[in-house]
């Protein structure tokens, strides 16, 4: 790579491809999921003036750390995986960013996990635990769940138990008061179709 100084453009490019090379190839966690929290980023971003470079990295490479889940034989956060593999990353390329920089995005991305027990101290992190958790939330969110269980041989039970123990709680995790107001919004989809189901379900 070239000694001269990338503009942040030139490095995002970059970043966008490798994030893309190590994305799972579906909807729930693969890099449609990644495009979908970048623009719910950016459209938080708009009331928090957040670091253009910081924010869009961590939001790609947030998630690389999955597809490399499998080949760990003990238990360790996607998270925590993606956060190794993108500090690798930067140091594997010339990039010449600043060592607060990298750290802040890597920050970011520990910290988007709550099972990671990290808590996001920046306002990248923020920005970027909140906009992951809205894609958990609505109409893709529901549709997520829906398909991440039935890739893992779950049922309809598995289903009600994801969103009851998870998914409905995720309008209390956020952070910014924005986010808040999103995930209100989203929420209600997910809180009617999780009432209807135990209707319907307990009349049969």
């Amino acid at each position: 790579m070239t000694s001269e100084k990338l503009t942040n453009d030139t490095i995002l490019s970059i970043v966008e491809k490798y994030a893309r090379k190590n994305s799972l190839e579906d909807d729930i966690h693969g890099f449609a999921h990644v495009k979908r929290v970048l623009t719910l980023s950016l459209k938080i971003g708009e009331h928090y003036n957040p670091k253009d470079l910081i924010l869009k990295s961590a939001v790609l490479l947030h998630d690389i750390g999955r597809i490399d889940e499998k080949d760990i034989s003990s238990h360790v956060n996607h998270a925590e995986l993606s956060a190794q593999k993108t500090l690798k990353f930067f140091k594997n390329n010339s990039f010449k960013l600043k060592e607060n920089i990298v750290s802040k995005i890597i920050h970011a991305i520990r910290a988007h996990s709550f099972s990671n027990n990290i808590t996001p101290i920046s306002i990248e992190a923020k920005i970027l635990s909140d906009a992951d958790k809205l894609d958990a939330l609505g109409a893709i969110g529901l549709y997520r769940t829906i398909g991440f269980t039935i890739k893992n041989q779950g049922n309809l039970q598995d289903v009600m138990k994801h969103l009851n123990e998870k998914i409905l709680h995720l309008k209390n995790q956020m952070y910014l008061e924005f986010s808040k107001r999103l995930a209100e919004e989203r929420s209600h989809i997910i809180t009617m179709f999780y009432n209807d189901i135990k209707k319907e379900y307990l009349s049969t």
